[in-house]
């Protein structure tokens, strides 16, 4: 709502005729659809939508800022049009990689986060690693062929590979630890023929703590390797 405000302001200052910014607030409205999601079973506004609606207010935007004084509005118009557009098909399209992961790595330990477009697998390091080994565990090396199998039908993101350690031992043991664990996570997506264009990894040490390294509990939760997926 804070880009819908944004336009607004916008529209207003320069004069132009609130009847496109009328046109273009309705079709955000019609798009916001709920959705029941099939996990929690809670209402919510789908990330279609968002994306749609997030996309159309900043076309409109870049529309109006574009467009001379006399065809703000219509530039503003147009601007929505094709960016809800674009922003709905890239919500569409995580929406189903997200619900097709979840399928697949149902039962397997793997977390799956969905934050906005980016999807996000946390993979625990007691069932991806040894103690201090950075090869991956026979038996999970058929989860990560499951996530090929994905990756590979849904081309265009990135996957963004990050290792995670916990506290214990020296920094740059675990910094080393956490590099190795991320490429080897990467290899294996490249080895089952996913394009290297597309695998970035790096290794955080243990900077980037997801529960407390004074109990076991907690280092056994920030040891873990993390793979994004975002959008190109």
């Amino acid at each position: 709502m804070i880009l819908v405000k944004l336009l607004q302001n916008y529209l207003l200052f320069n004069g132009s005729c609130m009847k496109s910014f009328t046109i273009i607030l309705c079709a955000l409205m019609l798009t916001a659809c709920m959705s029941t999601d099939p996990f929690t079973g809670q209402q919510k506004v789908s990330n279609t939508a968002k994306g749609a609606g997030i996309g159309a207010v900043s076309g409109a935007l870049l529309g109006a800022a574009l467009s001379s004084d006399k065809d703000r509005g219509k530039g503003a118009a147009i601007g929505a049009a094709v960016g809800g557009g674009i922003g709905g098909g890239v919500g569409f399209s995580m929406d189903k990689q997200e619900a097709v992961l979840r399928d697949k790595l149902q039962g397997s330990g793997v977390q799956v986060q969905r934050e906005g477009d980016n999807i996000r697998l946390v993979m625990p390091g007691n069932i991806t690693f040894g103690s201090s080994s950075y090869s991956i565990r026979p038996s999970f090396e058929s989860v990560l062929e499951s996530i090929v199998i994905v990756v590979q039908e849904f081309p265009d993101t990135v996957l963004r590979i990050g290792g995670h350690t916990d506290s214990t031992g020296s920094a740059s043991l675990n910094q080393k630890l956490s590099e190795q664990r991320a490429d080897s996570v990467g290899n294996f997506l490249i080895r089952e023929h996913v394009k290297a264009g597309r695998v970035q990894t790096k290794g955080y040490g243990p900077r980037y703590p997801i529960a407390s390294n004074t109990t076991v509990e907690g280092r056994a939760q920030n040891r873990r390797v993390e793979l994004q997926l975002l959008p190109i």
